[in-house]
């Protein structure tokens, strides 16, 4: 694996973790590049269901490594392919179709609030804090990012991160829509993991495809067209529904393969 990135899979849920911890998990490029590959791992693994990311020594991360752009993005065209090295990360985890919950301690702050934002649900600590901050370097955030955020939180509250670059504490981030849910540090790792196997018990078949059709509004798209209807109607003819109905009238739980 990748210098700074740690991966695993448990079962069903695979793990990515931000392993920099003398630089609060700072992200290099090198990092950003390889997030792409481990997507796609992990969509191609029949066994996973759910992706997890966090960041070790209680930090999830304290955003892009700035120590790099002095060399990376010392130009307009290293600026540029810095910038579709990140790009590509994002939009990997926005795209992917198992779910992903960032799992958050601590700093997760510009790139990688960035990446929570990317991830389909946001589980925190009460420690943590939260922060977009291209506004303290002269960077203008980007449109796929930028796009998530104000879908995410609204316009009001997204002007408010990316306009003042302020850092927000967990109670407020769960205000303003940022983040799903809060916890005390200690049951942070505990609610998550049992929230992902509750993801691994409900059909895959219904996650992924109401994942696509999710995504695909928040692109623009008002309307079915031919794809959103085969999506469903292969779900209708799919074993997984007729073993949730058939569950459901005999009184048990489903039992998806």
């Amino acid at each position: 694996m990748n210098k700074g990135l740690e991966f695993r899979t448990d079962a069903e849920i695979a793990k990515l973790t931000f392993a920099r911890p003398e630089k609060m998990n700072a992200i290099s490029h090198e990092m950003w590049s390889a997030i792409p590959d481990v997507v796609a791992e992990v969509e191609a693994d029949p066994t996973v269901k759910v992706l997890v990311v966090t960041g070790t020594g209680g930090q999830f991360s304290a955003g892009a490594d700035i120590g790099e752009f002095r060399t990376l993005r010392s130009t307009a065209e290293g600026a540029a392919a810095y910038d579709r090295a990140v790009t590509a990360a994002v939009r990997a985890l926005t795209t992917m179709r198992k779910p992903s919950i960032a799992m958050i301690h601590g700093n997760c702050i510009g790139g990688g609030c960035q990446l929570a934002v990317a991830c389909d649900f946001r589980f925190v600590a009460t420690d943590a804090t939260l922060g977009i901050t291209p506004a303290k370097l002269g960077i203008v955030y980007d449109f796929t990012s930028t796009r998530q955020l104000v879908t995410l939180v609204g316009p009001a509250h997204a002007r408010y991160l990316l306009l003042s670059a302020r850092l927000v504490d967990a109670r407020r981030a769960a205000e303003m829509g940022l983040v799903n849910e809060v916890f005390d540090p200690d049951e942070l790792e505990k609610t998550t993991m049992e929230f992902a196997r509750t993801l691994c018990e409900r059909s895959q078949v219904s996650i992924r495809g109401m994942n696509e059709i999710i995504e695909r509004i928040l692109e623009g798209q008002r309307e079915s067209d031919a794809e959103v209807e085969r999506i469903r109607s292969e779900a209708v003819r799919s074993a997984d529904y007729a073993e949730g109905v058939a569950a459901f009238l005999e009184r048990r739980p489903p039992r998806f393969n």
